[in-house]
């Protein structure tokens, strides 16, 4: 009997947190996560003096230094005495955190973010693939199968469609028997679900039939305990949602730098 795919409400409603009352700490600490993100205080920078944020925020002290050691865990800036609040360089922020990426959700994914999801992606996808195919058992096999039928049932939509790719690629992170490869696909899941939805092939049956031929191929590798060419196949499944995703992008800045 088929299942139907997990469909995460955290996921979907990814930063729904923003459409609920919050108190006035986690409001702050929404707001000047949200501005450092989009750049408004730019890398290397100081924030304003807390006197001027208190008063912007009308919050206390108590409740501005909560929020500031919130926002230093994830990575974000530094505090230095008789010097100020500085914000730290991007390669230093916490991505793995998940309130900073519902942030980075909310104001859109650009091409730096998105190359870097998918250099990870390249780094450790292949990797669990690999694993999963020595160390898969016979649940793993019958989950994996299973999704791969459901992959390709016809007319699917794009969401559904990104829902059963999300739950393989985390069944095989989970099939990999390494606990960090399952953390890691659990962090970025709010991330992949984006990618993923939007580079769904659902709407092409065609693109729809060979994207889950590809996934078939990944799994098939896993379930004959062959782990080079499960990390083959993977690689060539990220592959292709990278192109798909980033050549649009990519297009459309090369005509806006057409005189």
């Amino acid at each position: 009997m088929t299942s139907a795919p997990t469909v995460r409400p955290a996921v979907f409603a990814a930063g729904a947190r923003a459409g609920r009352a919050r108190s006035a700490q986690d409001q702050v600490l929404h707001s000047l996560g949200i501005a450092i993100l989009r750049g408004d205080y730019p890398e290397g920078t100081l924030l304003p003096s807390e006197a001027e944020l208190t008063e912007r925020y009308a919050v206390s002290r108590t409740v501005l230094r909560e929020v500031m050691k919130s926002l230093a865990a994830k990575g974000l800036l530094i505090s230095r005495t008789k010097i100020g609040t500085r914000i730290r360089p991007q390669v230093d922020w916490n991505f793995f955190d998940a309130e900073l990426l519902n942030w980075r959700l909310e104001i859109g994914l650009d091409l730096r973010f998105l190359e870097s999801l998918y250099e990870i992606r390249l780094i450790v996808e292949p990797a669990a693939a690999a694993l999963a195919a020595s160390k898969r058992n016979a649940e793993d096999v019958a989950a994996l199968q299973d999704l791969i039928r459901q992959m390709q049932r016809p007319g699917l939509d794009r969401k559904t469609f990104a829902a059963i790719d999300l739950d393989l690629h985390l069944r095989i992170a989970g099939a990999s028997g390494n606990p960090f490869m399952r953390a890691i696909g659990n962090i970025i899941e709010a991330v992949l679900i984006t990618t993923l939805t939007e580079t769904a092939p659902a709407e092409d049956p065609q693109r729809l039939r060979l994207a889950a031929a590809n996934h078939a191929k990944i799994v098939e590798a896993i379930v004959n305990g062959e782990a080079a060419a499960a990390s083959r196949a993977m690689t060539a499944v990220i592959e292709e949602g990278r192109h798909n995703r980033l050549a649009p992008i990519l297009a459309q800045a090369a005509a806006a730098r057409q005189p």
